[in-house]
């Protein structure tokens, strides 16, 4: 991205959101920090602001949006107008189809994928009055392998690659340039924790990635990068895969 361009980046305080809020703090962008997390969102706000960065770190569930027109409109009045949006805030976790609650299913889906329904479409306005926009959905490989156990957790993420694809196409003639990263493993806390779960050791995974480490938020985010620049203008409505070969 060329000039300064308001970034918003859900679950921006932690894992890759936080690597991807980073980005644009180093490229000179103002950037808007949601997150549930508190105590994180007042930590890594502090640090990135305090490396000269324009930060306004708020407290929101996505699933939620009351929530997140509350926080885009303190956006437009302190930052300016949006011009990209990072549709990452979620979660994953395990459950047996077999005996899943209800609740536990429609939890899954309200914050991964109406989730960001939400995120994205308050936003919308901004870009196309300026007919200028990016927007990236995180996405996942558990939408295109399918996922053991997190039936839930695929299905969300196949709901936002399938509305990742239409969005690109409708908003097209806007300007409005619509992708998605779908991640495999990435070291995060949110990987940490999952895995020490289910009792499954980091080395026996990595024995099945041709590059044999796990993610960085940092491989994320310089993808993210790249689509929400001037260069890549002609992309949209792509899956770009950043998982090491683990998914090809």
């Amino acid at each position: 991205m060329t000039n300064e361009r308001v970034a918003v980046v859900t679950g921006g305080a932690s894992g890759i959101g936080l690597g991807i809020s980073q980005m644009f703090a180093r490229n000179g962008h103002p950037v808007a920090v949601l997150d549930l997390n508190e105590e994180l969102l007042e930590r890594e706000g502090a640090a990135l602001r305090a490396c000269g960065a324009k930060v306004l770190t708020r407290r929101v569930d996505v699933a939620s949006r009351a929530e997140i027109e509350s926080a885009y409109r303190d956006i437009r009045s302190e930052l300016g107008p949006i011009s990209v949006v990072i549709a990452n805030a979620g979660y994953s976790e395990h459950g047996d189809i077999q005996t899943m609650p209800i609740e536990v299913w429609q939890r899954m889906i309200d914050v991964n994928l109406n989730g960001v329904f939400h995120t994205i479409q308050p936003a919308l306005a901004d870009m196309v009055a300026a007919k200028w926009g990016r927007i990236v959905t995180i996405s996942s490989q558990a939408a295109q392998s399918g996922a053991q156990d997190r039936a839930h957790y695929a299905a969300a993420k196949g709901g936002v690659i399938g509305f990742t694809r239409s969005l690109a196409r409708e908003l097209a003639r806007h300007g409005i340039t619509v992708n998605t990263v779908p991640p495999s493993l990435v070291e995060t806390p949110l990987m940490v924790s999952g895995l020490k779960a289910v009792g499954v050791p980091l080395e026996m995974i990595v024995q099945g990635i041709p590059i044999a480490r796990p993610g960085t938020p940092e491989d994320i985010a310089g993808a993210v990068e790249y689509l929400c620049s001037d260069k890549a203008s002609y992309v949209t409505g792509q899956e770009i895969n950043v998982n090491g070969g683990s998914w090809m």
